[in-house]
């Protein structure tokens, strides 16, 4: 328990520290925001700090944050510790340079972030990659939130062959629908209060709960990584490729690239840049303790035998809950968990839309013209889900392929700010993002490479092309930065 309770005041402390020092590197002001200069009444609508910071968390916490730590924790203690430093410098930091560069820039979305600092050719790339993120995410937080209702809620068997497993999925695909096409402060404003609540209750009540049932954890100085014999966590981290697997699996409570996507939709309802740090560096802070509380959690059930190591995540949800607060606790606790991608993936859609409409020039100014886009993306998500639910191995290829390419993400947002640095006259800054980028440009490299979903090249040429092409990745972010910022000085 020692060392998830240092996890803990690492992640508290480091986000104090870390997080000052971002914005003041930024330097935030009192200039007029997106919300007031382009209000529209439907995407750029001024709102109070607290309910922008809410939506925000509620946005970019999906299942990833619990999912991932339960299936990462069998890496053993170690997770305690590389989760709450990955998420100070690797995911806090991008979600508030992408949030505060897109409201400075006036409330862009991200691709067009990237077109006006990384150049028209990468921008093509990476809206055709965002896109095809964005209705994965669709149809991953259609599939899991619909999965644990069916099963760990209602009772279901949650087959594909099952009605009450389509009638689930539909009432999610409708809600998706509304939140997408009508004015963000009349749906998602009015009820992520509501879903706020009973996330906060499930994860302080996961949390209290590690210490009121005692849930036994394994130390990281332990000789041996493991509780009286139950499962030994040092075999699976010396033989399961910690490095990349380990850090693609606990995506989200360590870094997400999804969240830049998020983070325009936000930029654009800030009265002020002054509430970015809380708004956007502080909420990806709290989806790191949602990762740490579930790590801690699925470590706990696993070392009492309350549920197998690799008994599935869907299944660990709802034997930790209704261990920890009881059938009814456990059932709120249950619907926090659903809550969490169902806000994101209404979120994802609408920024999917607004994605397609901006590159396209496609305007989005009545309901019937935001309707009509949607129509054609929640088709292709209905094709996605229904692959996905009625292949064997259709969820796991979904998942697999999402994971990656929501880590690859990011690597996007990294080289545009830090482009965006050393045109701002920051460049001795630029290692803050140069360090995690650099990081994880080696962890996607030489997982894909490797994968089975990818080029299925043998681990140790995987890791020596996954170098060599984070080594390219990051001379060529700084030869472009230095290009571009002589260029700008020349003008």
């Amino acid at each position: 328990m020692a060392t998830f309770i240092l996890g803990i005041v690492i992640l508290v402390v480091g986000a104090m520290l870390y997080g000052k020092l971002c914005e003041k590197v930024f330097g935030p002001d009192d200039r007029q925001t997106p919300a007031y200069t382009k209000q529209d009444g439907v995407d750029y609508v001024p709102m109070k700090g607290w309910k922008n910071a809410l939506i925000n968390l509620l946005n970019i916490a999906g299942t990833g944050p619990i999912f991932g730590p339960i299936q990462g924790i069998l890496f053993g203690p170690i997770a305690f510790i590389t989760i709450p430093i990955g998420n100070i410098i690797g995911g806090a930091f991008h979600d508030y340079f992408c949030g505060m560069i897109c409201l400075r820039d006036g409330g862009t979305q991200m691709s067009d972030m990237i077109k006006n600092y990384t150049g028209k050719k990468v921008y093509w790339v990476y809206n055709i990659f965002v896109c095809l993120l964005l209705l994965l995410v669709g149809a991953v937080f259609i599939y899991t939130p619909g999965d644990i209702a069916a099963t760990q809620v209602f009772g279901f068997d949650g087959k594909a062959t099952s009605v009450s497993t389509w009638v689930i999925y539909g009432v999610i695909f409708a809600y998706y629908l509304i939140a997408t096409v009508f004015p963000i402060d009349a749906i998602i404003g009015r009820i992520y209060p509501i879903f706020g609540g009973i996330l906060l209750f499930s994860a302080i009540g996961v949390f209290i709960g590690l210490f009121a049932k005692g849930y036994p954890l394994v130390d990281l100085w332990a000789n041996v990584w493991e509780y009286e014999g139950i499962f030994n966590y040092s075999e699976h981290f010396a033989n399961g490729h910690f490095f990349p697997i380990f850090f693609v699996t606990v995506a989200c409570g360590i870094l997400s690239g999804f969240h830049s996507t998020q983070t325009a939709i936000i930029s654009r309802t800030m009265k002020s840049e002054r509430q970015g740090r809380n708004t956007f560096y502080n909420m990806m802070v709290l989806e790191g303790f949602i990762a740490m509380v579930w790590a801690g959690a699925a470590m706990g059930a696993i070392n009492l035998g309350l549920v197998e190591a690799t008994g599935g995540a869907t299944a660990t949800v709802g034997i930790v809950c209704k261990d920890m607060l009881g059938s009814v606790g456990g059932i709120i606790a249950l619907l926090g968990i659903i809550v969490l991608p169902i806000t994101s993936g209404d979120t994802a859609l609408r920024g999917l839309r607004l994605t397609v409409a901006d590159t396209l020039g496609i305007k989005q100014d009545t309901n019937a013209k935001r309707l009509g886009l949607s129509t054609i993306i929640f088709a292709l998500v209905a094709v996605i889900l229904v692959f996905a639910k009625t292949n064997a191995q259709g969820f796991n290829i979904l998942w697999r392929y999402f994971a990656w390419s929501n880590q690859t993400l990011s690597l996007f947002a990294f080289a545009c700010i830090a482009v965006w640095m050393f045109l701002n006259g920051k460049a001795k800054w630029v290692w803050m993002p140069l360090l995690p980028g650099t990081f994880y440009a080696f962890i996607t490299f030489t997982y894909i490479i490797n994968a089975k979903i990818g080029f299925n090249v043998p681990w140790t040429a995987a890791y020596i092309i996954g170098g060599a092409l984070a080594a390219v990745y990051l001379v060529v972010i700084i030869l472009f930065g230095k290009k571009r910022a002589a260029a700008k000085a020349n003008l």
